[in-house]
Parts: C-alpha cells; sequence; structure tokens
C-alpha cells in the first residue's frame, strides 16, 4: 500500500482547517488583519529625527557640532568613570577573596630588619664567618659577618618585648652568583638556626620575610605593604634595625618620602665592624647624597642599581596586597607624594 504525504502547497494537499476567524454570525471565515508594526514605526520615527537634524545642521551648522561633540565626551567620561569604579571593584573584591581571613590580624606594629647579604654556606655552625656570606668587595672585612647576626638578634628581641609585634626580615634576591636565595630567607635561616636566640616560642611564630625589596627605600615601603598582606591593616609603629650610620637615611628620608608620622617611627641601629666603619661613612654619604635628589629612587643611578640587584628578573607583587597606597609605589618625583595615605598623621 503506497502512502503519500502531504504538505502545504502540494497537490494533494486540502485545507481542512482554514486559516482565519470563524464569523458565528455570517458562517464565514474572515482574514486575520495583520497588526501594525512596531518597527515601522521605529523606522519612521528615526527618519524623521534625522531629517531634523539634518535640517538644524543647516541653519546652524557649528552650534550642532559643538553640542555633537559635548554629547560624545560626556559618553567618554561616563565610561571612563564606569571602568574606573570596575576596576577598583574588581581589585577589591579579588583582595577581599584572596585574604577572607588575615593570619596575624591581632598584629599592629612592625619590627623590621633589613637585609644586607646572602647566607651562602650549607652549613649553619659558621655563620659568624665571612666566608658563609656572599659579600661584596666593599664588604669584606672583619667583624662584617657578625654584624649581620647583630641585626637578626636585634630584631627578634625587640618582638619578643612587644606582643603586638610582627617581624619582617626584607631583603630580595640581590645576588646573581649566590643562586636564587634572599637575603630575607638567609636571615630567617639563621635565626633559626640559633634557635631565635632563646626566644623561639615568642618570636618564631610571627616573624616573616619580605622577599623583594632591593634597596634600602624597598625594604621599608615593601615591609609595610607586607605587613598590610598579613594583618590586614597598615602598622601603627615601626622599628627599623640597620648599621647605626644609616639612622639619617631611614629615619628622615625614607620615613618623610612614604609620609609615616616621625612620632611613630623608631630607628635601632648597630655599629658596623670596626674595620670597615670610615669605608661605610663615605659610602654612606653618597647613597644618602643621591636619595636626596631621587627620593624614590625611581631615576638615574639609584634605578639602574635596582635593576642589577634583580638578576632573576624577579616579579614584585606589590601593591596588590596594599591598594591604598598603590599611588606611592608609582608615584616618581623630588617632593614628597602629594596623594592621600592610610596611616594617621
Amino acid at each position: 500500500m503506497n502512502i503519500q504525504a502531504f504538505w502545504p502547497g502540494s497537490p494533494k494537499s486540502f485545507p481542512a482547517y482554514p486559516r482565519g476567524d470563524f464569523d458565528l454570525e455570517s458562517g464565514n471565515f474572515k482574514k486575520t488583519r495583520r497588526p501594525k508594526g512596531s518597527s515601522s514605526n521605529l523606522v519612521n520615527m528615526f527618519k524623521s529625527v534625522v531629517n531634523r537634524l539634518h535640517y538644524y545642521y543647516k541653519l546652524h551648522p557649528f552650534l550642532i557640532f559643538l553640542i555633537s561633540l559635548s554629547l560624545a565626551a560626556t559618553i567618554l567620561l561616563i565610561l571612563s568613570a564606569y571602568e574606573r569604579g570596575f576596576r577598583v571593584t574588581s581589585s577589591h573584591t579579588k583582595l577581599d577573596l584572596s585574604s577572607a581571613s588575615y593570619p596575624f590580624a591581632n598584629l599592629r606594629n612592625l619590627v623590621m630588619v633589613a637585609g644586607h647579604s646572602i647566607y651562602t654556606s650549607i652549613s649553619c655552625g659558621v655563620i659568624d664567618k665571612e666566608d658563609s656570606w656572599f659579600l661584596e668587595p666593599y664588604q669584606k672585612h672583619p667583624g662584617q659577618a657578625a654584624s649581620f647576626l647583630t641585626h637578626i638578634r636585634e630584631g627578634v628581641e625587640i618582638a619578643a618585648k612587644d606582643e603586638g609585634a610582627l617581624l619582617l626580615f626584607s631583603g630580595g634576591e640581590t645576588r646573581k652568583a649566590a643562586g636564587p636565595r634572599s637575603e630575607a630567607q638567609s636571615y630567617w635561616i639563621v635565626a633559626e638556626s640559633k634557635s631565635w636566640f632563646g626566644k623561639q616560642e615568642a618570636v618564631k611564630s610571627r616573624a616573616l620575610t619580605e622577599e623583594h625589596a632591593r634597596d634600602s627605600f624597598e625594604n621599608l615601603l615593601f615591609s609595610v605593604c607586607r605587613f598590610r598582606e598579613l594583618t590586614g591593616v597598615y602598622p601603627q609603629n615601626i622599628t627599623v634595625v640597620s648599621y647605626d650610620f644609616k639612622e639619617e637615611r631611614f629615619a628622615n628620608l625614607h620615613r618623610s618620602a612614604i609620609g609615616f608620622p616621625e612620632a611613630r617611627f623608631s630607628y635601632v641601629g648597630t655599629p658596623a665592624s670596626s674595620t670597615s666603619t670610615e669605608a661605610a661613612m663615605k659610602g654612606e654619604a653618597l647613597v644618602r647624597a643621591q636619595f636626596l635628589e631621587d627620593p624614590y629612587g625611581c631615576s638615574g643611578s639609584l634605578w639602574r642599581k635596582r635593576l642589577t640587584r634583580d638578576p632573576f628578573h624577579r616579579s614584585v607583587p606589590y601593591p596588590v596586597g596594599c591598594p591604598e597606597i598603590a599611588g606611592l609605589f608609582r608615584y616618581c618625583g623630588h617632593a614628597p607624594y602629594p596623594g592621600n595615605l592610610p596611616w594617621p598623621q
């Protein structure tokens, strides 16, 4: 038996159910009226607007040009503001999501020990020997290694006296010949090998590292940002441990550059080895003069020095963890940073 398919328009098809509305009174089907399309109204309206604009443009071409330019500028400003707001919101959201709980939210003070060298020995029994450290030619003096140990001990003892302090050893992977080891990790390992000078229970759990700084200014600025990453706030008080001849550089030049209040900043300096004091003072005078001319170290010889102290091209993560001072990281100028800062004066 042959079965033939029927479809609309085929020779065999028939209107079993005629299209249209059925009128009960007349008994006839009425053709459905097509509603007036809204699209045609929109087209007509658009044409009308275009014609009017064209008409006014012929009458006042310069005025229409200015109005169009103003409208375009307004749209660009609105879009730009929206984009900036979206970026800031995204940045804060990302930070909040990645830092839902800060591991040291109860700490309020920063103790920063500035690194000066990298420990290269595989043994921790010769910490006070110069051969155990990677030393630049100007550092090769008897007693130099012992001075590093003094800084580490001083930082541990200061932190032990303040239960609200976070101890940070600061210094990056600054020497290619020393390998991918940081100054900060070197100091932490030395403190660990010395059992934290009898203060292990009190200090070790709140002693960490900042491993990207390439000079003294970055020691301070990066440690402040690292503190924010770990605690969720900025330090109420800062104590810096380094050589005594660097006090002017840290306590005045660098502190002023980041706008931190003098009353809440302390400096603990220890002497250099007796055989290196004279050379150290001369070198310090030169570096201090450079920072006087370039407080943020963002140009000239200071900038070039930073580049040489980054032999492994480490990407600096800051200021992702401290967005409130992002402008301070970008700023480069002789005058003090003009933006707002999160610490009260």
